[in-house]
C-alpha cells in the first residue's frame, strides 16, 4: 500500500530534464520536513514551516491522500490519461519521499509497467533511502534526481545525508544526478564545502543547483547568487519553471 496526494500532466520544472512534458505522481509521506525552506502553512490554527510540498509531507493532511492498495486501477488511470494526452510523456514520481514505498508490491508493479512501456521514469528523492536493487531490478532503468538536502533545510546532518543510500543509488542506476537547493546566505558561507562532502559519495554524478523558492519572490531573491555560484564552480544552474510560471499554485 502507498499513498498518492495528486497526479497531473505538466512540464518538468527542475533538473536535467527541465522543460520536458511530464506526468507527475506525487506520493504522500516523507522522512524529512525541512523547516528551513520557509514555506508556512496552518494545521488546526497552528503555523508550521516546511518545504513547498508540505501538503504531501505533513501527515496532518493524510486524510486527503489516496490509498493505493492494487496497481491495476492506477495503471488503468494512467493509460486513460496518456490516451487523452495523445502520447506517453515522461513520468516523474515525487513527493514527499517516493522511495519510502520502493519495496511495496503495488508501487513496484506500477513502476515496472511504466518502464516496460518505454517511459522514462524519474524519481525525485532526497537520497536517504537504501534501495534493494537486487530484489527490485527495474529501478536500475529509472532516473534518480538526488535532491540531497543541505544545512539550509533545517534538518540535522545525520538525517539528511545517508552515505550508504547515496553510494548505492549512484552505483546501480543508469541515469542519476545531484540537485541542490541553495539560498543566498548558504552560497555566501558553506555551500561549496557541503556539496563537496556529498560529492565524495557520488563523484561521477553531474551537479545541478537551483534557488530556494516556494514563491516567485523567494526565487527572485536567491536566483542571482545561485547563478553566479554555478559559474564559479562549474555546476549546472536549474531554475524552478513551475513556480516562475504559476507562483504558489498546487498541481502544476
Amino acid at each position: 500500500m502507498f499513498y498518492l496526494t495528486e497526479q497531473f500532466f505538466s512540464i518538468q520544472g527542475e533538473g536535467k530534464y527541465a522543460g520536458t512534458p511530464s506526468y507527475f505522481l506525487r506520493t504522500g509521506g516523507c522522512n524529512l520536513h525541512c523547516p528551513g525552506f520557509g514555506a508556512t502553512y496552518e494545521v488546526n490554527g497552528e503555523v508550521h514551516r516546511g518545504c513547498d510540498t508540505w501538503f504531501a509531507v505533513d501527515r496532518s493532511y493524510a486524510g486527503s491522500w489516496t490509498k493505493i492498495t492494487e496497481s491495476g486501477p492506477l495503471i488503468g488511470e494512467l493509460e486513460r490519461a496518456f490516451d487523452a494526452i495523445g502520447y506517453r510523456p515522461d513520468v516523474v514520481i515525487t513527493g514527499g519521499e517516493p522511495l519510502l514505498y520502493h519495496a511495496d508490491a503495488a508501487f513496484y508493479e506500477v513502476v515496472t509497467w511504466l518502464v516496460e512501456q518505454g517511459i522514462r521514469v524519474t524519481f525525485e528523492t532526497n537520497g536517504t533511502v537504501v534501495v534493494d536493487f537486487e530484489r527490485y531490478p527495474l529501478y536500475r532503468r529509472c532516473t534518480f534526481a538526488l535532491s540531497v538536502k543541505l544545512s539550509n533545510s533545517g534538518e540535522p546532518e545525520h538525517r539528511r545525508i545517508v552515505p550508504a543510500a547515496l553510494t548505492q543509488l549512484a552505483a546501480h542506476t543508469e541515469d542519476a544526478f545531484l540537485k541542490f537547493t541553495l539560498d543566498r546566505t548558504l552560497v555566501e558561507t558553506t555551500a561549496e564545502e557541503e556539496i563537496a562532502a556529498i560529492r565524495h559519495y557520488t563523484p561521477d554524478l553531474p551537479v545541478f543547483c537551483m534557488p530556494v523558492g516556494h514563491s516567485r519572490d523567494a526565487i527572485w531573491y536567491n536566483d542571482r547568487s545561485v547563478f553566479d555560484f554555478c559559474k564559479i564552480h562549474n555546476y549546472r544552474y536549474t531554475d524552478r519553471l513551475h513556480i516562475r510560471v504559476f507562483d504558489q499554485t498546487i498541481g502544476v
